[in-house]
């Protein structure tokens, strides 16, 4: 009677609770969690043996294993007289999307239709015997087109003249199912270099995987987290526009991310090695230099395993690759803003505006190579051509208040248009104001205080105004405001009279006039 494969500490146990504790099957098997046939079977065994309790002293655990060791049944056949399975094809078929266990299985069964082939469970057994004498880098399955593993190696590379050079990071990306590497060098492992190296990659490949697996690089993941990681705003939109995500590894946990480690070690080995000796000027030399090697790294074969990393891709993850978009991903980068109280935001010493409404608020900028965006939860708020001089402004005349339009609506030119319809003596006092200040921006409420006068007094009271202003030398919007207030702009101005002859606006005869006579 075969007896099964139990512990021989279990077996101990079993004799222990019978002879010394008086036990039944049914306690015995439900202390150690063990099937009652189970317990029933091992006792018919020592009994057979003559095996008493305790257990002698020179029996040992060799001893006790001859006893109740398995037994192969008579029926079981050896595995010579089925047919063979090729458990690397089952291995590489399994990394196929909706392949399953079960349908290599009756694949397998259909082809050797004339031999005596393995059951399904033996299947799977055997499966399982075959993929443990693989190297632990091959234990995790990948399925085809799922996962891309990116990461930086640990040395550098000193591009440059001698005596000028600067390290160069090395940029690794390896998908899951294929292996197929992709290298790179990059100046930083910056976040403009990190999203750069991801486009290169998609494009190197020529379709996107449906998850990256990034190690937690600031570049990528703001903060690490084993559940709920924060990855950069910039990381987001970049995978968005490529239809993809990330699902950075965890932190301390390197299995998470075995197949970059992997890829890393060989791009150390097979491609900075081999560069050691060379010197590079350019960074572009450099990269020349790492796309050579690496087509040589994907061609070569596997050592356990049918064929490349060249001809995996093209088998297994090529075909399973997402398009890439229409439009290849532009650079961007995002900053957190405050509106000012003059309705801008400062991006990189430039300000921009926004509408005024949001004073005081906080926005987020999209900072591109030719625009600047500003989205308020989302919603985009303001776009504007991005400009590289430094305290300067970009306004967009609909951000500001109505007033401040209506100030802006006005320039020298416009102010004296205004002022020639009037008449040419408002024309001569306008330009006098424009000139008078050291910009003509500040004349411009003195000019508009004056022609506002018009509404009051009527134009023809107003350029009458003026021309007595400028007969007395003061063409000023306070003197002719004064001369039409005391009516002076209707008193006929002779030739004659001379400015001390004119009609004062205020009382000659006042307590707070000294008069001439105060000087002699």
């Amino acid at each position: 009677m075969p007896v099964p494969r139990i512990s021989m500490r279990t077996i101990i146990n079993v004799l222990r609770l019978k002879h010394e504790c008086g036990l039944s099957y049914r306690q015995i098997a439900g202390s150690l969690k063990i099937s009652v046939g189970t317990v029933a079977n091992y006792l018919s065994a020592a009994e057979q043996a003559g095996l008493s309790w305790p257990v002698p002293d020179d029996w040992d655990e060799t001893s006790l294993a001859q006893i109740f060791a398995p037994v192969r049944p008579s029926s079981m056949q050896p595995a010579a007289a089925f047919a063979a399975v090729d458990f690397a094809w089952v291995h590489r078929e399994l990394k196929r999307k909706g392949v399953t266990r079960q349908l290599l299985w009756e694949e397998y069964c259909q082809t050797h239709s004339s031999r005596r082939c393995y059951g399904y469970t033996q299947f799977c057994v055997t499966y399982r015997e075959w993929r443990g004498k693989m190297s632990l880098s091959m234990r995790q399955t990948h399925r085809a087109g799922e996962k891309l593993f990116v990461d930086y190696c640990g040395p550098t590379v000193e591009v440059g003249p001698v005596g000028n050079t600067r390290p160069a990071q090395i940029f690794v990306a390896v998908l899951g199912a294929s292996s197929y590497t992709y290298a790179q060098a990059t100046w930083t492992q910056g976040s403009e270099d990190w999203l750069a190296s991801h486009v290169a990659t998609f494009h190197f490949l020529r379709g996107v995987p449906e998850l990256v697996i990034p190690d937690n690089l600031k570049s990528g993941v703001v903060r690490a987290c084993r559940y709920e990681p924060t990855l950069n705003p910039s990381y987001v939109e970049m995978l968005a526009h490529y239809s993809t995500t990330a699902l950075p590894a965890r932190p301390y946990k390197p299995r998470d991310k075995a197949k970059v480690e992997a890829g890393v070690q060989l791009v150390e080995r097979w491609i900075m090695a081999r560069l050691r000796h060379r010197s590079f000027l350019t960074l572009a030399e450099l990269n020349q230099a790492i796309g050579l090697l690496l087509q040589d790294l994907n061609a070569r074969p596997f050592k356990k395993l049918e064929g490349s990393r060249q001809s995996q891709f093209a088998a297994l993850d090529q075909p399973a690759l997402k398009p890439l978009p229409l439009v290849a991903y532009e650079y961007a980068e995002w900053k957190l803003v405050r509106v000012h109280l003059d309705y801008h935001v400062e991006v990189h010493g430039h300000y921009y505006s926004v509408p005024h409404a949001l004073v005081k608020c906080q926005l987020d900028a999209r900072i591109t190579l030719h625009t600047v965006e500003l989205f308020q939860r989302g919603r985009r708020v303001a776009a504007h051509a991005r400009s590289l001089q430094i305290g300067a402004q970009t306004i967009v005349t609909a951000h500001m208040p109505r007033a401040h339009q209506a100030h802006r609506q006005w320039s020298p030119s416009g102010l004296l248009q205004w002022a020639a319809r009037i008449g040419p003596a408002t024309h001569r006092v306008v330009a006098h104001l424009l000139t008078d200040k050291p910009h003509p921006e500040q004349g411009y409420r003195s000019c508009l205080g004056l022609l506002g006068l018009h509404k009051l007094y009527g134009p023809q009271r107003l350029e009458a105004s003026c021309g007595r202003a400028l007969n007395l030398g003061s063409p000023t919007r306070h003197s002719i405001d004064t001369i039409l207030k005391s009516g002076l702009d209707r008193i006929e101005l002779t030739v004659e009279q001379t400015p001390d002859q004119l009609p004062l606006p205020l009382p000659v005869n006042h307590e707070n006039l000294r008069g001439a006579s105060y000087y002699k």
